[in-house]
């Protein structure tokens, strides 16, 4: 839909509106000029459309009440073109947009239900984890904004993480979590195709495979050795065990985000991989936000602390 956003576009959405509604006008007065036929008897003329043998379709004019409504459709038409958004970009004289009556429903809900968080915003991560009833909570939000990714058994999916696995790319701690519940994440495993050769590309893979225990050519995997050192210990550490400041994946623990085969791997190394969590900051409140966290810190953590009362 990005192709449809410039401002010839929006001229020529506009246009088809306008035209589309006068158009209509124009249709409608053009039909007063004409006639009715009658026959020689001075009955009023038919189209010539009969059915069931005697039902015949008269070529009288349209009802007044009938053009008066239809007149007045159009001109409401204008007027809500005037006062709503529907010229393309033009925004409408009300300033109304359905991101704006969203977010204030949004509001409005989360300001309804702040009581309610109130209770556990002032419990710790670990705690809230443990209460059976912000648990409940926890899934339902979940379910609303995280399953169409990762799965409503937070399994995950090729190139979405498994929650419940404890490992992390940002690290799994409740802070961590809750900062990526904030402020998104934004990962990019860089392209090495005009870097490396196709042969260096194959040692790396093998190297790599290697370290979690996969099935590898030792030979290419020497070499890949040396390749690694010289391309990829900045993100993955000297060990491959990754790096949660910057979300470098720990390369030895046999979890693989998409997937582990030879050509997988390969082609994540030729084409690189760009992948995006988005801010929830501006969807859920604080206190939603916290309830979450606490769900989520609780799939890979299944003995929570006591809540204390």
């Amino acid at each position: 839909m990005s192709d449809f956003l410039g401002g010839g576009w929006s001229i020529y959405i506009a246009l088809v509106a306008l035209l589309g509604i006068f158009w209509c006008i124009w249709l409608l007065f053009s039909q007063r000029k004409a006639k009715v036929v009658h026959t020689a008897d001075g009955a009023v003329a038919d189209t010539g459309h009969v059915w069931d043998d005697d039902l015949r379709e008269l070529n009288n004019p349209l009802p007044g009440w009938w053009k008066w409504m239809f007149l007045l459709s159009c001109i409401f038409g204008l007027f809500y073109l005037v006062l709503y958004p529907g010229l393309g970009s033009y925004p409408g004289i009300l300033g109304y947009s359905t991101d704006g009556a969203l977010m204030s429903s949004m509001t409005t809900a989360n300001d309804e239900l702040k009581p309610v968080y109130a209770k556990y915003v002032k419990m710790d991560i670990e705690q809230v984890a443990a209460d059976p009833k912000a648990r409940e909570m926890g899934q339902r939000l979940f379910l609303n904004s995280c399953a169409q990714c990762h799965g409503s058994d937070a399994g995950g999916a090729k190139g979405f993480p498994n929650l419940t696995d404890g490992d992390w790319l940002y690290g799994g701690a409740p802070e961590n979590i809750k900062t990526t519940l904030i402020n998104g994440r934004g990962g990019v495993m860089p392209p090495f195709g005009a870097v490396l050769n196709a042969s260096q590309i194959q040692d790396v893979t093998n190297y790599v495979r290697s370290l979690s225990g996969l099935p590898a050519d030792d030979l290419k995997a020497t070499r890949g050795a040396e390749v690694f050192k010289a391309n990829c210990v900045a993100c993955h550490g000297a060990d491959g065990k990754g790096n949660i400041a910057l979300g470098a994946p720990n390369l030895t623990d046999k979890i693989w985000l998409y997937g582990a085969s030879e050509e997988t791997i390969t082609e994540t190394l030729t084409k690189g991989r760009i992948a995006m969590m988005p801010a929830q900051d501006k969807v859920l409140s604080p206190e939603k936000i916290h309830l979450l966290t606490a769900y989520v810190w609780g799939l890979s953590n299944n003995k929570p602390t006591p809540v204390t009362k």
